[in-house]
């Protein structure tokens, strides 16, 4: 007589495919059967996703769903506190082993550890791998043993040291006992309700959509894309944040097609490295969250957590609705409310004036993010607004205040960006249009504009705020500078 071996539940959670995934493949090697699922536990800090994170977890879960049914298997999900609901699973399939891919965020890495004891005591075995990152972290230190700080020194050793996986597809077919329950995806509530404002989001979850969108960036923006990221009217950004963010391609995967576009010659080698920099950044800042995980609550250069913030309910709240007067930082806001996601320079701009013209906390505008991007990664939202704030790691230089007019003359010269998401002033001239309130009265008047009725007029004076920055940095420091940009 021969006795079926114990099914092995694969666990998923920032893995959404069956392409280059670690856990699935060795899952697959044991020959036993594979019970797939997706535990929606509310309860670490860590895990827990805004309304536009939780919209893309809703289509993604579908997709994956889909593709598991297409193999013969499908998705179990359950809600609820992990250990239990793996505990239950246990209990009904008699599985005797739990694969999953590592989370790294420190809350949730310490999670699974104790999950993982407890599990072992009873003769239950978990294994975990990394399927989300370039190397995992802890992998990547300098020569004293101790992690970077830096990021240049970071990628040059990150590059030298890791070690690609090769691509697999996963196994054609899986064999999922059947008869488990599983909770019904609807009754999540994970797609808004009234109002639905997602409406606007034009975005495809899933492994398919991470593929096809990876494509069109090679097609497309790849070719030029150390410049045209920072044009927010041009297709220059690759929009694939989102889809590394629930895991549904590998970032080796990304790396090693944009390689093979510019060893084909179909696009530059420097802007295939550029590209590939980004996905190393995205690497540090998961590095850097995992080594030093006190940077969500607090600055990573620990005397930047005296700068004197201002307690300014209406300033935020004008932020947040991109009624600044600001025309490049309004459309940010607006770009982000009504897609889930905004573009990668307007991001820089909008988080610098919310830290240092209106002198606001950067956890409060890291916390809106987290709440509103699609894409919103916990590692890095910190690591950029703390980049930003100047209080974080290799972080941009607090006294380098973003002056908003000019940015927006820099980068949107003829206006198409602004007058995408800020219709209102869309018949200025390009002259007037990145500060309204500079424009003659005939020309308002020419246009039908009434600012503080149709449009808001600044709600603070940047050359004013940039002092008044400035003012704030010299209560946290005694350093001098002497390069300030304006």
């Amino acid at each position: 007589m021969t006795t079926s071996p114990a099914p092995v539940i694969l666990w998923f959670r920032r893995d959404l495919r069956l392409s280059d995934n670690p856990a699935l493949n060795q899952a697959a090697e044991t020959g036993a059967p594979i019970v797939p699922v997706y535990i929606h536990d509310g309860g670490p800090l860590q895990d827990r996703a805004g309304g536009a994170s939780l919209w893309w977890l809703d289509k993604s879960l579908r997709a994956l769903d889909d593709s598991l049914k297409a193999r013969g298997s499908r998705l179990i999900l359950r809600s609820g506190d992990s250990e239990s609901e793996l505990r239950r699973l246990i209990d009904e399939t008699g599985a005797d082993s739990v694969f999953m891919n590592r989370r790294f965020e420190p809350e949730l890495f310490a999670r699974d550890a104790d999950i993982a004891h407890a599990l072992k005591d009873e003769g239950v075995e978990v294994k975990g791998w990394n399927g989300s990152l370039m190397c995992r972290p802890g992998a990547v230190l300098n020569g004293s043993g101790q992690p970077y700080k830096v990021f240049t020194p970071f990628l040059k050793a990150l590059l030298a040291m890791a070690e690609p996986p090769s691509h697999t597809t996963g196994p054609r077919t899986l064999d999922t006992p059947a008869g488990l329950r599983s909770e019904a995806l609807d009754d999540w509530n994970l797609h808004p309700g009234k109002p639905d404002w997602s409406t606007g989001f034009d975005w495809t979850p899933g492994e398919a959509g991470a593929s096809e969108a990876l494509s069109r960036f090679i097609a497309g923006g790849l070719k030029a894309y150390s410049r045209d990221r920072d044009f927010p009217a041009a297709p220059g950004c690759s929009r694939l944040s989102p889809h590394l963010h629930f895991g549904e391609i590998h970032p080796w995967r990304a790396i090693e097609r944009v390689r093979a576009a510019a060893e084909a010659g179909k696009v530059p080698q420097a802007e295939a490295d550029k590209f590939v920099a980004e996905l190393g950044w995205r690497d540090f800042s998961a590095h850097l969250l995992h080594n030093f995980p006190q940077i969500t609550d607090t600055a990573f250069r620990p005397e930047y957590d005296r700068m004197p913030w201002r307690d300014d309910a209406a300033g935020l709240r004008a932020w947040r609705r991109g009624q600044t007067g600001y025309p490049i930082v309004d459309a940010g806001m607006r770009q982000l409310w009504t897609t889930g996601w905004m573009h990668n320079r307007v991001r820089m701009i909008v988080a610098s004036f919310l830290v240092k013209d209106l002198l606001i906390d950067w956890r409060k505008g890291e916390k809106w993010f987290r709440d509103t991007l699609v894409d919103a990664d916990l590692a890095s939202n910190v690591q950029n607004w703390q980049w930003v704030a100047g209080s974080g790691a290799d972080a941009s230089p607090y006294f380098r205040v973003f002056n908003p007019i000019t940015q927006g003359t820099k980068f949107d010269a003829k206006g198409q960006y602004v007058r995408r998401w800020v219709p209102e002033i869309a018949a200025l001239p390009d002259k007037w249009l990145h500060a309204p309130w500079t424009a003659p009265p005939e020309i308002l008047r020419g246009v039908g504009l009434r600012l503080g009725h149709d449009y808001p007029r600044p709600i603070v004076d940047h050359g004013q705020a940039r002092d008044r920055a400035l003012e704030a940095l010299r209560t946290v420091t005694a350093s001098r500078y002497d390069d300030l940009e304006h």
